[in-house]
């Protein structure tokens, strides 16, 4: 297990106008309709109507209502492995009739029959060996098509349902919430960014350009004609713990007001949006085993450890899976 751990974390580390005295939306229904009236659910209205209230010492101003989210275990599901790792997995697959070699060599090997055990024993370089075989040497756009035609066929191993359907309804919903209060919405995520953005944008009604994640190195082409950017087989930046507000200040140039994430890889950002003087730092708990999934210090998969206790020490909101949301994803409601 401490290997699986150790290839876990080290998959993060390596990839991956309105008028502002007219600002409060007309919200008579509850706005977090999954969410059980709970504390996590005030503390997150009283912070969004005191931020859009004009007459209020807490008015933050449209152009600074920035909220940054984690992606893998704060929107959507992460065990128990982070959900591009299948999509590593699933491309070995795909790829390895035109490389028959694979059956036997390492860590090809390790993918085709599933052993995470194998791949954590080979490393870096073994990992590092599948990601750029199934990230780099290809363009951006066939990249994109890629991963949505994977996407459409692909199902969760115990779940058996599309990694596109285990998203978290409670926070779609929150998300939509601050969208319609003027809230600019990010996602900012150790995952690679050109993985999500063909996934996520249009189920978290966030454009591409405010998608923010782990990058490999790219290079334009004129390609007679038919420009192209193509994929290089180099990382660029890890948009991991301290990575995270680095890429925010790089890209963004502001300093969220809420943050959202799950796991001591969030922590740096937290950290950086509570140096704000008017702030909301939410920790999205995993403590529902029955629903989901329950993990927090000991995990290999999203960790919360110092994130919790600093949580727990200054206050910020802890959002507790099990109590605090009614439902987990969008296909219970139909249940």
């Amino acid at each position: 297990m401490k290997k699986i751990y150790f290839f876990i974390v080290s998959f993060v580390f390596l990839f991956f106008g309105c008028s502002e005295n007219s600002e409060k939306k007309n919200i008579e229904n509850d706005p977090l309709p999954s969410w059980n009236d709970v504390q996590s659910k005030q503390q997150i209205i009283d912070f969004v109507n005191s931020s859009i209230d004009t007459s209020s010492p807490n008015f933050i101003p449209i152009s600074e209502r920035i909220a940054t989210f984690d992606n893998d275990g704060t929107i959507w599901s992460e065990q128990p492995v982070y959900f591009q790792l299948f999509f590593v997995f699933d491309e070995i697959k795909e790829l390895a009739p035109e490389h028959p070699e694979w059956k036997t060599q390492e860590p090809f090997s390790f993918a085709l029959e599933n052993d995470l055990e194998g791949l954590a024993s080979s490393g870096m370089h073994g990992l590092m060996t599948l990601l750029m075989a199934t990230h780099a040497n290809i363009t951006s756009e066939e990249f994109k098509q890629t991963v949505l035609e994977w996407a459409k066929g692909a199902k969760h191993p115990t779940l058996q349902r599309s990694f596109t359907d285990l998203v978290y309804q409670p926070m779609l919903e929150l998300l939509s919430y601050l969208q319609e209060n003027d809230f600019k919405t990010y996602i900012v995520s150790g995952g690679g960014v050109d993985f999500m953005r063909p996934l996520v944008s249009e189920i978290y009604n966030i454009p591409p350009e405010q998608i923010i994640g782990s990058t490999i190195k790219t290079r334009y082409s004129y390609n007679e004609g038919s420009p192209t950017i193509d994929r290089i087989p180099e990382i660029m930046f890890i948009d991991d713990k301290e990575g995270k507000p680095e890429n925010i200040q790089r890209i963004i140039g502001r300093k969220p007001v809420i943050a959202v994430g799950n796991s001591d890889g969030d922590l740096a950002m937290l950290q950086w949006t509570a140096s704000n003087k008017n702030f909301l730092n939410i920790y999205v708990r995993h403590t529902d085993a029955e629903r989901e999934w329950a993990y927090d210090r000991d995990s290999h998969v999203g960790q919360l450890d110092k994130g919790l206790d600093q949580a727990a020490a200054e206050g910020w909101t802890i959002i507790d899976i099990e109590k605090d949301w009614k439902v987990i994803y969008p296909f219970e409601l139909n249940n």
